[in-house]
């Protein structure tokens, strides 16, 4: 009950989100927010011993482990351990270890004076916050362009796209984020039109896009300045149903989003190495651990949100990534479309 409460509550946004993104009705918002969750609840309730003690804390230390990683990871959002940014900040590993130890002992008989304590760190935290850094010489740039994002090539859109860089880079931006699927599809016109759109500048550009082929697309994030560029990110985890589809290849069909799961962790970007993260990869744990092993300079946490619409799912997505930069005490730049 306390696994589902809490999964349903983080993920309290999906049902509008799935309205917005598909126009479905009651049913279908409420069946999948349910389908979603169950994953979460059937591994805490397997993992789970009635009796307190060393099988119970393993139980639990099982059931948290297995919703890191794929396959139950790839619905494992919201995962508790994404508090050590709040509770440690600053501390790296050691507080993600700190973390997970008093997760576990909550699930022992001592679990009032652990809650005592994690609530003191909680609010020293909250008293003392300060959000993570922005690089020197990196900007993200949000902007409102709701659903068209990324659908086709609109020139007049990477037209107000070419503007807000060049304005950035006026006032001294030596990178620039843009959200995902910025670019679109990315093709040769594509990227002729910004290395075109790029001369006489010294700014990089990092931007959403995606590349199609005969078997489905991959979500990537292109690396563009005056010299031309390429995709040099493949999204590891895109949001289950609505993008990444297995089920399709199972059937002999083409189609969806291609997960690349354990890819590119680090990819190079002005010099800087840099831990990406698109849009639903945010929310998960093990995109996040697997780059920070590698101890990036800069994370980067793109999305296109505009299918988030009157949800918290945006906030969310940025809190988390936040809470991880914090955690490990990294710069991050964030850029969002919605």
């Amino acid at each position: 009950m306390i696994a589902a409460a809490y999964f349903l509550a983080a993920s309290r946004g999906l049902p509008q989100g799935v309205v917005n993104f598909y126009g479905s009705g009651e049913v279908h918002r409420h069946g999948l927010w349910l389908i979603a969750a169950a994953g979460f609840v059937v591994v805490h309730t397997v993992c789970w011993m009635r009796r307190s003690g060393g099988r119970r804390c393993a139980g639990y230390a099982i059931a948290s482990v297995l919703m890191i990683l794929p396959p139950f990871g790839v619905v494992g959002w919201a995962h508790p351990l994404t508090a050590a940014g709040v509770l440690f900040p600053g501390w790296s590993w050691i507080g993600l270890l700190a973390t997970a130890t008093g997760m576990l002992a909550l699930t022992t008989r001592q679990w009032p004076i652990v809650v005592v304590a994690l609530g003191g760190l909680w609010v020293w935290s909250a008293s003392c916050w300060e959000p993570p850094s922005l690089p020197k010489g990196w900007v993200g740039v949000h902007t409102l362009l709701g659903p068209s994002m990324g659908r086709s090539f609109d020139l007049e859109q990477q037209r107000l796209l070419v503007r807000a860089v060049r304005a950035e880079a006026a006032i001294g931006a030596r990178v620039v984020v843009l959200p995902e699927s910025a670019m679109g599809f990315w093709t040769p016109t594509m990227e002729r039109y910004w290395r075109t759109a790029l001369e006489g500048s010294d700014v990089t550009v990092f931007a959403g896009a995606s590349v199609v082929d005969p078997a489905g697309y991959d979500n990537v994030m292109v690396s563009m300045n005056r010299d031309g560029g390429s995709p040099n990110y493949r999204e590891r985890m895109p949001v289950p149903v609505s993008m990444w589809q297995p089920w399709l290849a199972w059937m002999g069909r083409s189609g969806g989003t291609r997960a690349n799961f354990f890819a590119n962790p680090i990819v190079t970007v002005a010099g800087a190495r840099v831990a990406t993260l698109i849009c639903y990869e945010q929310l998960l744990t093990w995109p996040v651990l697997q780059s920070m092993f590698h101890e990036p300079d800069v994370i980067v946490a793109s999305g296109n949100g505009w299918w988030t619409a009157g949800t918290s799912i945006v906030e969310i997505q940025r809190t988390s990534a936040l809470a991880w930069a914090a955690l490990f005490n990294t710069p991050i730049v964030v850029s969002f479309n919605t």
